[in-house]
């Protein structure tokens, strides 16, 4: 089975897996198709998490495939800087290493195999649905985008996409013709990383050749956690998903959520909490591995039991109490992720981007992809925090070559050495919480995978000290919300849609997909 955001990339994953292909075949080449059919989000110029679980009793992996800094980039040089979306923004794109690392790890059919339906899915075109018609346009239509953005996201006219409009990139066609024939040196020393560098010195960034040639992607050893007799495995820094996710996990298996019910007020309030004291330590300590160091407390229990000692049963903590030791003063969101189990067990959980929505909004000239802009995931401004969610802890402050933190938080789930669960969302900062809520509803509520993907998610990321609810204006959650206003909690009157959480559930019966329609006409592709 594999659960995409695009049907057209998930059904790309299952004709791999159909073809005796493993699940990390089915992942490059779905990952690969999606940077055609979602351009949104899904990448050849960004970077991710790959979890991967290889059955057979072997343990999980992690494949860091996150962005770098330019070796030239220094801790003040945003300071001063509000152009979110300039060449400067784009860090060391880290997919194609990663994909590739992956594959030489894991993989079963030949790399070029798995790039091939993506070079023909950009050269036949594809009919673009209302998510990706919107997007595109949107940004074609800004004064700042670049006349690229526009000659290869819109009609040979100059004109806006309709819903069922073919697109056609024969330049990204080209592009991953290259890949698939010269695998990813083609990429970062080859015919394309020059056209990445000619456009740096055209826009004025400072990515380099250098930069290029150097990038490496790793495997990690998973966050693991366990919850009620699962492990929980996730990604380890420079992702705070992992991390987060389990420091969660371990508070609130210190109450008794079942007894209270799902969306009882004192249930949601402890989520809150433990959502609160989790990305208050997020911000304090986490950041990539080789340049910081991470303690190992937070993940364990004898921790989790004294900040669950530490919550009010029936009032809000405010944020400003948690962490007295960080001075205050006066992410983006488009991701996307997929899961996929193959018919041997084998499972991914993906998760990449581009940052913000089509990352940079720079494409590649002559080369059909779009940049990211990662580097806006640093702390931009050093010392800082304030309580409107700015974060300028030293933990994640620009360094060259390092990596900056990331929400990602591709999650496998097990019990007794068999596997459970695979799920992941975009989504930002709200990522682990989204993460969080599937896992709650799953594992402590009983639910099936297209009822925890359904049920409304909740979101507290320390600051600022509001919550998001999505069923806040739904009259059946309007008594939960009056009592968690009572309790102290500020819960946001407007609601958003929160992540996109691609799922697959393993059961004694089979793979139970649950595709995310959050944003988009997603699918879960099975056999």
């Amino acid at each position: 089975m594999v659960v995409s955001v695009s049907p057209a990339a998930s059904d790309v994953g299952l004709a791999v897996l159909k073809r005796h292909g493993n699940a990390v075949d089915a992942a490059v080449a779905t990952a690969l198709a999606l940077a055609v059919t979602f351009p949104e989000a899904g990448n050849i110029g960004g970077g991710g998490f790959m979890m991967v679980w290889p059955g057979g009793g072997q343990e999980p992996v992690c494949v860091d495939y996150r962005e770098t800094a330019p070796a030239s980039a220094v801790r003040d040089m945003f300071v001063d800087d509000k152009d979110q979306h300039s060449h400067k923004t784009a860090g060391v794109p880290g997919t194609v290493r990663g994909l590739a690392l992956a594959h030489k790890r894991f993989g079963r059919l030949p790399w070029k195999d798995l790039v091939l339906p993506a070079v023909a899915l950009a050269e036949q075109g594809f009919a673009v649905d209302e998510a990706v018609a919107k997007g595109l346009n949107a940004i074609a239509a800004k004064s700042t985008t670049a006349a690229e953005f526009r000659r290869v996201y819109q009609k040979p006219d100059g004109g806006s996409l309709a819903i069922g409009d073919g697109l056609v990139q024969p330049d990204l066609a080209a592009t991953l013709r290259l890949l698939a024939d010269g695998g990813p040196d083609a990429f970062y020393r080859g015919r394309i990383a020059e056209q990445i560098v000619a456009e740096m010195r055209a826009g004025g960034g400072i990515l380099t050749a250098a930069d290029l040639a150097g990038y490496e992607a790793k495997i990690r050893t998973p966050v693991h956690g366990t919850f009620r007799g699962f492990d929980i495995y996730g990604p380890p820094p420079p992702s705070s998903g992992g991390t987060c996710v389990v420091e969660m996990l371990n508070i609130l298996e210190n109450f008794d959520l079942r007894r209270q019910g799902r969306f009882a007020p004192e249930t949601v309030h402890l989520a809150i909490e433990a959502m609160r004291r989790a990305y208050c330590d997020r911000a304090r300590y986490l950041g990539d591995p080789d340049f910081v160091d991470v303690p190992n407390h937070l993940t364990t229990k004898e921790y989790a039991r004294k900040l669950a000692a530490g919550i009010h049963l029936a009032r809000a903590t405010p944020s400003v109490e948690v962490a007295p030791d960080v001075q205050l003063a006066a992410e983006g969101e488009s991701t996307t992720h997929f899961s996929i189990v193959d018919a041997d067990g084998m499972a991914v959980a993906n998760t990449y981007t581009l940052q913000d929505s089509f990352g940079a909004r720079i494409v590649v000239r002559g080369a059909g992809f779009l940049l990211n802009n990662e580097m806006t995931d640093f702390n931009w401004r050093p010392g800082h925090t304030d309580r409107r969610g700015a974060i300028g802890t030293a933990a994640n402050q620009i360094v060259s070559g390092k990596r900056m933190l990331s929400s990602q938080s591709p999650t496998l789930v097990a019990r007794d050495g068999k596997l459970v669960l695979v799920t992941g969302c975009p989504g930002g900062r709200t990522i682990p919480n989204t993460v969080l809520c599937v896992l709650l509803n799953v594992l402590e509520f009983d639910m099936d995978a297209r009822a925890a993907v359904d049920a409304p998610r909740l979101h507290h990321q320390w600051l600022p000290d509001r919550v998001q609810f999505e069923g806040a204006d739904r009259p059946e959650y309007a008594p939960l919300v009056e009592r968690l206003r009572a309790m102290g909690h500020d819960v946001a009157d407007k609601t958003r849609k929160q992540g996109d959480a691609h799922t697959i559930r393993v059961t004694t019966e089979g793979l139970e997909g649950a595709a995310d329609s959050r944003r988009t006409e997603a699918k879960a592709a099975g056999y």
